[in-house]
């Protein structure tokens, strides 16, 4: 389960998560953006609170990702823990702990990548195959 906060800070939309970041935070991740108004300019995600996170949940913070650009928002990810980066780094294919991959979720080609990826890990786990480690 997870638990948003979302603080609006003059020009900026702050999104500060807690809990697992799996199926069931869709509904809050999209809820985020439903007060934006047009006139801010960022939205700063904070995922310190954030411990767990599976591909499904991955999935669901890309989508807040690109929603949040279609609005003109320019987003930044922070607070990335342990088991989310190692997640991405296996679903991305990056060997080894300390991939940064935390760093590399601002570059588009990654988040795209890591999209594609994901979708499919998520694809298999449908038929019962576990091909993404949770921890």
């Amino acid at each position: 389960m997870i638990t948003t906060d979302v603080q609006h800070c003059g020009s900026s939309i702050l999104l500060s998560a807690k809990g697992e970041l799996d199926e069931d935070a869709g509904t809050a991740l999209r809820q985020a953006l439903d007060h934006a108004t047009g006139d801010e300019g960022d939205l700063l995600v904070d995922l310190h609170g954030v411990v767990i996170m599976d591909s499904t949940g991955l999935l669901h913070l890309l989508d807040l990702h690109r929603r949040a650009e279609c609005l003109g928002l320019r987003v930044l990810v922070v607070g990335w823990q342990p088991q989310p980066q190692q997640l991405m780094a296996h679903v991305a294919g990056i060997p080894g702990p300390g991939s940064a991959t935390g760093e590399r979720y601002a570059l588009a080609s990654f988040r795209r990548l890591i999209e594609d990826r994901a979708q499919r890990a998520r694809d298999l786990a449908d038929f019962g195959v576990e091909s993404l480690p949770r921890s």
